[in-house]
């Protein structure tokens, strides 16, 4: 290993959550409706209106109540940074509101508080898989430009409240989630069921627009905030050295990328100008939009990183699926895999930081990455959770790497420091947490928090700054 491969003093150790996955109280203090409300079997299937079927998003793990004795078992484990996200419906329970909600303000505010009484460093995503339902069913989502302004004044609000205290913002979570959860990403909905890429990029248009206004209004209220964007990456190899193999990962990546590309470079790549022709999509962009994106780009990339791709030009290797976030892909024989079939790849780490620095040259903040799986209660009442302590050794280790590669790293906050409702299949059973919580996909338990055998792992690692893996 590289002698330069060293975590840096001051950084940012951590965990990352959502709102929608463990607040619960999905209707107190005045918050509205949201897509989660609404979406009780994850972010891939079509939203339940009804509402009849039991959506364990409405109860989460009761952070609402609990953060306070959550947060202080983070700072046991000598946490530096937590990653938390707003609910939308929090702020502006119906989303186009000239006024904010001064419950859910104070809320965040307590939440923050107890944060930085630890010593905690609070980061913030101002849009987590969640938004107003009514700014579906009114508006149509985020293919209405009326959007960018609802966003803005949200974005607005959260910086004039706490920028005194909250450094590091990012804008939307996994923006790229869009082109592949579209409900979830953007409040899309087709009518014949199928994926409408003119609603798609309209709304990704408008996003980005959302973004850099974001960026513009947070500098202006304080120049020192940080305000990044968050991609979820997935880097993909060519399945062989076919030229075409590669060219296909190329474009697979390009998928990804645009989204990051936009928000830290300021443009439309040609590329992606030379898709919208090919399949005539013609995007409405106003007077003074490429001004707005090109002069109000972010301050560094965060991502997500739990696997990595495989592309192939050969039919019979695309029958090879392995299941993934977001979207499936090709198994890659020289991986293993989850209990849930996601691709197990810590190089992939190292090389998907390079890849986004060397393109880049912005600070990256690794905000999620983490193993889901069953966890079983001992007789002795332990969670002997060495694989999920294997699966994080082997990623920080690849980061370690790739900070001797000469990438400038903020942090790194694991997913689900403390177990919480998955975003992709809305149960409770698959758990990433340092933290046990005693609730099933049925919402039964007692709700009480135990320490796994990777709490005092991570306390370690955060203790060594990274040395003792």
């Amino acid at each position: 290993m590289s002698k330069l491969a060293k975590f840096p003093e001051g950084f940012l150790w951590g965990g990352a959550v959502a709102a929608n996955q463990l607040e619960g109280n999905f209707q107190a203090d005045g918050k509205g409706l949201s897509t989660a409300d609404v979406s009780p079997n994850g972010i891939m299937s079509p939203p339940d209106y009804s509402m009849k079927d039991f959506n364990l998003y409405h109860e989460g793990i009761d952070f609402y109540n609990t953060y306070k004795e959550d947060i202080a078992l983070f700072a046991e484990m000598g946490f530096k940074a937590f990653r938390f996200s707003i609910a939308w419906t929090r702020i502006f329970p119906n989303g186009d509101e000239l006024h904010p909600n001064e419950k859910g303000i104070t809320f965040y505010e307590n939440v923050i508080d107890e944060l930085l009484k630890h010593d905690i460093e609070p980061v913030i995503t101002i849009s987590h898989y969640e938004m107003p339902l009514h700014l579906v069913r009114e508006y149509g989502g985020w293919k209405n430009r009326k959007l960018v302004e609802f966003y803005e004044r949200y974005a607005k609000t959260l910086f004039e409240r706490y920028h005194e205290k909250v450094k590091y913002w990012m804008t939307f979570n996994e923006i790229n989630v869009l082109l592949h959860a579209p409900f979830t990403g953007g409040g899309l909905l087709f009518e014949d069921g199928k994926k409408n890429e003119q609603d798609i990029y309209q709304a990704a248009h408008h996003q980005f627009l959302g973004s850099a206004l974001a960026v513009k209004v947070g500098h202006e209220i304080n120049p020192d905030l940080q305000i990044g964007c968050m991609i979820a990456s997935m880097i993909t190899y060519p399945y062989t050295s076919k030229p075409e193999d590669m060219f296909a990962a190329t474009q697979q990546d390009r998928k990804t990328l645009f989204f990051s590309d936009v928000q830290s470079r300021g443009y439309y790549p040609s590329y992606m100008k030379n898709y919208w022709i090919e399949n005539d999509i013609e995007i409405e962009i106003e007077d003074g939009d490429l001004e707005i994106l090109r002069e109000h780009t972010v301050d560094y990339i965060g991502f997500s990183y739990y696997m990595s791709f495989v592309a192939s030009t050969d039919p019979e290797h695309l029958k090879q699926q392995a299941s993934g976030n977001l979207l499936a892909g090709i198994k890659n024989p020289y991986l293993k895999a989850s209990e849930w079939g996601w691709q197990i790849d810590p190089v992939g780490l190292r090389t998907v930081c390079n890849q986004l620095y060397d393109r880049y040259e912005k600070p990256l903040f690794i905000v999620e990455n983490g193993l889901g799986a069953v966890d079983v209660i001992e007789e002795d009442g332990t969670i002997q959770d060495d694989y999920r302590i294997d699966y994080l050794r082997a990623h920080i280790a690849e980061m370690k790497k790739a900070i001797g590669d000469g990438v400038d790293l903020i942090g790194y906050t694991s997913w689900g420091p403390i177990d919480l409702v998955s975003a992709s299949t809305a149960e409770l059973k698959k758990r990433y947490g340092f933290i046990y919580v005693d609730r099933d996909s049925e919402g039964k338990g007692s709700n009480k928090r135990l320490k796994k055998k990777s709490f005092d792992w991570y306390k370690n690692v955060i203790g060594s700054n990274g040395e003792k893996l």
